[in-house]
Parts: C-alpha cells; sequence; structure tokens
C-alpha cells in the first residue's frame, strides 16, 4: 500500500469515527433533551398548538369569494382536506419519500448525509418534513455561530419528534404548508395559491402543484416572476421525482414537464388590487376600532394585521362586480369622452367661473392642489423652501397616469398632470339589500390606485333635488296632502328673518299659473312646489324627519334645504331613501354580518339597528310619488332608452350648475344610490342636458340592475312593491284626474339654491 493510500485510509478511518460518535451523541441529546429540556427553552405544546406567527386577517363576501387580506405577513392557515393530493404528492416524492415511516427523524437520510460528508459526495439534505416544519415555527436566530446552530438543530429534532408525538401525519403536513414562504409577500399555500394562480389550494393542477413546492427551497431564486427559467427547471426535477416514486407515469411527466409556466394570473394580494378596494380601506378603518375595544383571552386587544381574523361582510362578489363594471362602462365608453369633446379648446377647461378673473380663481385652485399633494407634503416635511418646491412642480419629469384606456408612461410636469386629473369625471355606489340593510354592493370611485377619496361613506356633496323626498314626506305624513292633491305652479317668495327674501327658481315654466298635482311636481323636480311645501312645513321639521330616515351630517336650518343645499354622504342617502321599501322602517346600512378568530370561533355577530320613521301609510304613498319620476318625470329615459317597465321609485338630483349628479333607484329588493362629478366642485358640464343626473348617473343604475336582472342566481326579481295591510282611499293614478299630463320633460330643474 503506498503512503498516498494509507493517508486515505487513515483520514477515513478518522471521519467515521468521529461522525459516528457525534451521531451517537445527538441520538443520546435528543433523547435527553426531550426528557429534560435542558438545551434551552423548548417550545411547549401550548406554543406548538400556537406558534407566534402573523397570521393575515381575511375578509369574504357574502357568497364566500375572499376579497382580500390585512396582513404583516401574508399568511392564512387551511386544513389538510383544502389541500390539493398533487401538492401531497410532490411535497413528499420531493422533500421527504420516507415521510410516512419515520418519527420525526429520518435515520437512513442521516446516513446518507454522513457518507456523504465521508466520501466528499453528498446527495441531499436529511431534514425530513417534520423537521423543516419546526425549523419554520421557530426561526434560527440571525448570524448565528457554528454553537448557535448546533443548538438550533439538536432543538430542530427534538420538536420534530414532540411534533410526531402530539399529531397526525395530515396535521403535520397542513401545519408545513401553512408557515412556508413562497415569495411574492405570501406565506403559507393558502396565500400563495391565491397570489400565483388565483386558485384555492385545493384545486391547483399538477404543474401548479410541482411549482410550489419547487419555489419554497429558495422562494426568490425559483420565482416564476422573477426567474423563470429556473422556477422551469425546479418544477420539473419535482415532477422527475414524482415519476421515480410512481406518482405520475412516464407518459404525463413527459408531457407536464413541456407545459409552460403560466403566470396570466398572478396578482400580489394587497389594498390597491381586486375587488372592492374602497370598501376594503373603509373597513380597515372600522376594524382597526373595532380590535382596539375586543380582547384576547390574554387580555390583549386583537391585532388585525396578526391575529388571522376572519371577516364576514354583506357584500355579494358578483353584485360588487356588476357595479364596478357599470361605473366604468358609463363613464369610460359615454360620459367621459362627451365631457372631453365639451371642454375641446376652451381656454381655461375644465373650469366655470361666472366672475371675470377666471384665471385667477383656477391659479388658487390649482395652488391649493398643489399644497394639498403628497409631493408637497414630503418636500415640505423635508424642509425645502417653498420656491424650490414650486420650481419642482413646474420641471417635467417621468410619470405613469391614469386613463380609462389603462396606464400611461408619460413625462410631464407635476402641475400638468394635476390638471390632466382634474378634467376625470368621479362615481360613487352603494347598493344594500331593503329589509335586511345588508349593503350588497360598494364603489368609492373610478379607480383606488389613483383615486383614493371614498366617494361613500366620506365624501359628502350637495344631493340636489334627492333631498325633495324628505320635504314630501313630511307632506304625507302630515295627512293633509296626497300624491294627487294640487298646488299652485307659481314662484313663492319667503321672507327670512333677515328681512331678505328666498325665491327659488324653475328651469321649466311649463304649466305656469296651473295647479299641479304633487306626484306630478315631484316626477319633474319642481323647485316652486317644494318652495310651497317648505315654507308651509318649516326647514326645521324637514330636518327632523331626516334624522328619523337616518341622516347625521349637520343640516342647515335653511329654506334652500328644500332644493338639496345640504351636503350628505351617499351612504346616508341610500340609507335613507330605502326607508320607504322598508315600510317606513329606517334599518342601517350594514357591511359586516360576523367576525371569527383565527380557529372559527365566532367573537362578535353583527345586526342592524332599526327606527320607525314613518307609519306604512306614508311609506307606501311616497313609494307611487317616486314612480311617478320614473314613468314620465326625470327618469322616464329609463322607460324610453332602457326599457325597464317593472315597478321602480326614483329621484334624479342635480346641483348648483351641474356640479353633482344623483339618482337614487328603488326596487322592492335593493335601494341603490349613484352620485356622479368631479373632484372640484367648479369642473363640470356648462348645461344641465349633459350635467343632469338623470345624465350622468341614471345609466350607471340602469346598466347595473340589467345585469342584476339578468343573474337569475342572485334572486331579485321585478316584482312590484308590497302594498300595506289596510286599505287606503286614496288615488294614486293622478292622469286619471287630469288627462292633459301625458309623458313630461325629462329635464329636471336646476336646482339654485
Amino acid at each position: 500500500m503506498t503512503t498516498k493510500n494509507k493517508y486515505f485510509s487513515f483520514n477515513f478511518i478518522v471521519k467515521f469515527w468521529i461522525i459516528y460518535l457525534l451521531f451517537i451523541f445527538s441520538i443520546v441529546l435528543i433523547f435527553i433533551g426531550i426528557a429534560n429540556e435542558w438545551l434551552g427553552k423548548m417550545p411547549t405544546f401550548e406554543e406548538l398548538e400556537n406558534p407566534k406567527s402573523n397570521l393575515a386577517s381575511e375578509i369574504y363576501s357574502a357568497d364566500g369569494k375572499l376579497l382580500g387580506t390585512y396582513y404583516i405577513e401574508n399568511r392564512s392557515n387551511i386544513h389538510f382536506r383544502d389541500l390539493s393530493p398533487n401538492l401531497i404528492n410532490a411535497l413528499i416524492a420531493a422533500e421527504d419519500i420516507r415521510f410516512e415511516d419515520h418519527s420525526g427523524i429520518d435515520g437512513k437520510a442521516l446516513v446518507r448525509v454522513f457518507v456523504g460528508v465521508l466520501s466528499g459526495n453528498t446527495r441531499g439534505g436529511g431534514s425530513t418534513v417534520t423537521q423543516q416544519l419546526a425549523k419554520n415555527l421557530f426561526p434560527r436566530k440571525r448570524n448565528p455561530s457554528i454553537l448557535d446552530l448546533t443548538i438550533a438543530k439538536f432543538k430542530e429534532w427534538i420538536t420534530a419528534t414532540k411534533l410526531e408525538r402530539n399529531y397526525s401525519k395530515e396535521e403535520i403536513i397542513a401545519m408545513y404548508f401553512n408557515t412556508v414562504p413562497f415569495g411574492s409577500q405570501s406565506y403559507g399555500i393558502k396565500a400563495a395559491a391565491k397570489t400565483f394562480f388565483n386558485k384555492t389550494p385545493d384545486s391547483l393542477n399538477l404543474e401548479e402543484a410541482a411549482l410550489m413546492v419547487g419555489v419554497v427551497n429558495a422562494p426568490t431564486w425559483y420565482s416564476p416572476v422573477r426567474n423563470p427559467e429556473r422556477s422551469f427547471q425546479k418544477r420539473n426535477l419535482v415532477l422527475s421525482q414524482m415519476k421515480k416514486y410512481g406518482y405520475i407515469s412516464e407518459a404525463v411527466y413527459d408531457s407536464v414537464s413541456l407545459l409552460p409556466i403560466d403566470m396570466s394570473n398572478f396578482g400580489i394580494l394587497d389594498h390597491t388590487r381586486g375587488q372592492a378596494r374602497y370598501f376594503r380601506e373603509f373597513l380597515r378603518g372600522e376594524l382597526k376600532k373595532w380590535c382596539n375595544s375586543h380582547y384576547k383571552a390574554d387580555g390583549t386587544p386583537y391585532n388585525l394585521y396578526k391575529d388571522g381574523l376572519r371577516i364576514y361582510t354583506t357584500l355579494n362578489s358578483k353584485m360588487q362586480q356588476y357595479a364596478e363594471e357599470s361605473v366604468l362602462e358609463h363613464l369610460s365608453l359615454d360620459l367621459q369622452p362627451t365631457f372631453y369633446e365639451h371642454w375641446k379648446d376652451y381656454t381655461n377647461a375644465p373650469f366655470v367661473f361666472e366672475s371675470d378673473s377666471v384665471e385667477v380663481e383656477v391659479e388658487k385652485i390649482m395652488d391649493l392642489a398643489m399644497r394639498r399633494s403628497e409631493r408637497y407634503k414630503k418636500l415640505r416635511n423635508a424642509e425645502v423652501s417653498i420656491d424650490s418646491i414650486k420650481l419642482s412642480f413646474n420641471t417635467p419629469v417621468e410619470m405613469t397616469v391614469f386613463s380609462w384606456k389603462g396606464e400611461i408612461d408619460t413625462v410631464m410636469t407635476p402641475m400638468d398632470s394635476i390638471r390632466y386629473y382634474k378634467y376625470f369625471l368621479l362615481a360613487g355606489l352603494m347598493s344594500m339589500e331593503t329589509h335586511t340593510g345588508f349593503v350588497r354592493a360598494y364603489v368609492g370611485g373610478i379607480d383606488y390606485n389613483y383615486f383614493k377619496y371614498d366617494h361613500v361613506k366620506l365624501g359628502k356633496r350637495q344631493v340636489g333635488s334627492t333631498f325633495k323626498p324628505f320635504l314630501y314626506t313630511l307632506a304625507m305624513q302630515e295627512g293633509e296632502l296626497s300624491p294627487c292633491s294640487k298646488l299652485p305652479n307659481v314662484q313663492p317668495v319667503i321672507e327670512l328673518i333677515t328681512g331678505d327674501t328666498w325665491e327659488p327658481r324653475n328651469a321649466s315654466k311649463k304649466k305656469l299659473g296651473e295647479e299641479i298635482a304633487l306626484k306630478y311636481a315631484l316626477a319633474t323636480s319642481n323647485n316652486w312646489i317644494s318652495g310651497h311645501l317648505i315654507k308651509r312645513y318649516s326647514p326645521q321639521s324637514v330636518i327632523k324627519i331626516a334624522r328619523k330616515m337616518g341622516v347625521t351630517s349637520f343640516i342647515p336650518p335653511v329654506y334652500s334645504i328644500a332644493l338639496g343645499s345640504a351636503d350628505l354622504s351617499l351612504y346616508e342617502m341610500v340609507g335613507a331613501m330605502n326607508t320607504f321599501a322598508n315600510k317606513g322602517v329606517y334599518v342601517e346600512p350594514i357591511f359586516i354580518t360576523r367576525i371569527e378568530d383565527k380557529h372559527g370561533n365566532i367573537i362578535e355577530r353583527f345586526v342592524p339597528k332599526k327606527v320607525e320613521a314613518m307609519n306604512e301609510k306614508t311609506a307606501y304613498l311616497m313609494l307611487e310619488l317616486l314612480k311617478g319620476v320614473v314613468q314620465y318625470g326625470t327618469g322616464i329615459r329609463l322607460r324610453l332608452k332602457y326599457g325597464y317597465n317593472n315597478p321602480i321609485a326614483g329621484k334624479t338630483g342635480t346641483t348648483n350648475n351641474q356640479s353633482d349628479g344623483w339618482f337614487m333607484g328603488i326596487t322592492p329588493d335593493l335601494t341603490t344610490g349613484i352620485w356622479v362629478g368631479c373632484e372640484d366642485r367648479s369642473v363640470h358640464f356648462r348645461n344641465i342636458t349633459l350635467g343632469q343626473g338623470a345624465n350622468m348617473a341614471l345609466p350607471i343604475w340602469a346598466l347595473y340592475m340589467q345585469k342584476i336582472y339578468d343573474d337569475e342566481s342572485l334572486g331579485v326579481g321585478m316584482g312590484d312593491f308590497e302594498k300595506p295591510l289596510h286599505e287606503m282611499d286614496i288615488e294614486f293614478d293622478c292622469e286619471k284626474l287630469n288627462k292633459n299630463h301625458g309623458l313630461y320633460n325629462e329635464l329636471e330643474s336646476d336646482d339654485v339654491f
């Protein structure tokens, strides 16, 4: 034997005995550690049951769709039954083929590792799935020493044996998939399946499951988004392991391994993506307040971002989709192009001012918009001078801007971008179920990424003629007037305590001097009749009835509220108008039905508040009045253009200079309100034909409800409103009393306050 061979033989023997003795010593340590836990604080059974991992809180629609999550780590737990068999097979084949046979530590794998170290030819690691789970549950220190790594390894072995003693193999598999990171802000297979494929874990096919199992080894290195070629190779390696161990045939491997990775449904789950973004952001604030006043068993308040709450909302995912589609369809294809054409070649477009100093007024608006911008606030916080800030706002920079045809990469000054966004018509929509108060659709704006202000709950704008039903409710409730009661169509003059007078204007001079029925007056949004009514009943009385119907915002006690001068939210208006269809009972719109903890235990259920605002008879009379709006009044285009013939109660609204367009549509099943307008009230259409609520907001309602009616699975019918149980000796068909009414002009009054 040569000297070289003798040296090699001696070196091999030394290595063998060192590793052998270390192995025996490790086994002894493991059993001692299990018995005495002297290697430092070991995880208790309770800690294994409840690892301190951050669990995302999930928001679900009423029909069971995941709308979004609130998280620090986007992690959600699932059960073994929620896993695709493809995932389980891929994991065992790729990571731990003897998973079913060992008790947490795979002796054969460890021997293979030792032999590899001796021979210098490593053939894979020795960690079992259970050991990897232990490592995931209790991560190692950052920048550990050799001693730290050794102790951590022993702890993982001990934890693995504990896991095997206390949990079934199925539970360990589920816990493993719940704890591994997959990259792209997704932790656990539930979040990963949604992020990468927009699927649930039980629906992942073979190639998707193999990709997910491959990614966990190095989420960034094997990312199918950042490194598709490496990811492709890793996926196929997992597939080859599945073929090797008989989980798939060679024919299946040959076909599936050729398939490209499909990332067409990839989307990081955050608050800027997915359905109901405005709704989810509104809920975030409400839930944070809820968490601060509700406590866990340990006495600490719930954490929205860590405690894995499950929030079940009233939203219906289909109705939400139809609402978002309808807003997009009307604004992008019709109203916004019309607005651009309307303002083409105007010097100060899109601003309208009655004063001669238009340029000065525009400059004030632009300067205010600059000061409200995030760019300005950041520069001021950095103590940049005003002159330097203004210079930066007038210096061209690269930016991406919103358009209805998709994002546009361009170069413009920040001031030009502010002017660019002033052109956009914005919108809000809320739709609630009549009797339950459940909000089924909530659209706070046109695109959350670029227009974050919520026009359902936060925004308050002048409501115009949609306020008039409060006034008419008072008239019906007093009992001295009915839908066909007549008042003179002449301009009222109301003396104010200041000595001045208030004289409302009408856009239309039709039937001047005649007596007209209240139903006709409301249908055509007659301002003079509203003036007569508020003179009779007083502003304070109208405010009182509005309060009963759920309006909480400040309403100035002035006569001009008869025409809608008050600033109210869409949320308040929808809730109030719903009272008519709910037989006079105001039901508070609600958004959440229940909240569960991470284990599925119900923490709290939610029910709406209900208040009797008026008697059933008054509510039905108001429905009859509001039907006239659609039958022959300002909402007649629902019949003439969109072909609706079912009973619909509605009210349009248009404010000063067409700054705001409203439509409230009421059916037996749903009450839906829409607002459309620009960010600044000085930006609007210049004529009432284009700027009235019937043109700006009503078409969205028509498109939305058509989609609702076409979807039979929603069960929304086209029947009539339920009549009161007792008979009412009141005539509703005012045309029988006056044959000359016919079909009326759909232009509503310009509500000048």
